[in-house]
């Protein structure tokens, strides 16, 4: 499945799918849900934030990312939340940004999938740090694998508008 993905800070995450090959059942049971999720916990920042609120993290060791240093952090999800997962946490060490994330879902999203695991990397635009991929490989009991991948692509990032009028 190739989507396109946009974010407003308004309004959330959306996405297009621009093409999709495989199985239907597969794409609409799983990979739709998926997205489904993902536009959900965009709209409730606080159900799914990287914060002691969500988890309890552990110093796992530091190594290279990308050619910059980064801290590697164990998390552990405080809730069987949909939204959070367990796994390993990469936080660049000179910007403190989260530069990946490999995991799985704290709760099974669906009786249908046996197991999930997902990973999410992150680079720095201009500024800031943005989604670059998402890769998450479902084993389905029936069916075999759900793949899905989501390349963000490139970004232009849009400068806050001055307000006009309106008072004083």
């Amino acid at each position: 499945m190739s989507v396109e993905f946009n974010y407003d800070a308004a309004s959330g995450k959306s996405f297009r799918i621009v093409s999709q090959s495989g199985s239907k059942i597969l794409s609409d049971k799983i990979l739709k849900r998926a997205m489904d999720s993902e536009i959900e916990a965009s709209k409730d920042n606080g159900a799914s934030a990287l914060t002691p609120a969500n988890y309890r993290f552990q110093f796992e060791g530091s190594e290279s990312l990308n050619g910059r240093p980064a801290y590697i952090l164990s998390v552990e999800p405080l809730t069987g939340s949909k939204f959070l997962y367990r796994g390993k946490v990469w936080v660049d060490a000179t910007d403190f940004a989260v530069a990946k994330i490999e995991a799985a879902p704290a709760k099974n999203p669906s009786f249908l999938i046996s197991r999930t695991l997902v990973q999410w990397t992150y680079a720095k635009t201009g500024n800031y740090w943005m989604p670059q991929l998402s890769h998450s490989e479902s084993k389905v009991r029936i069916g075999g694998t759900a793949v899905l991948t989501i390349d963000y692509g490139t970004y232009q990032i849009n400068a806050d508008k001055p307000h006009s009028g309106g008072g004083n």
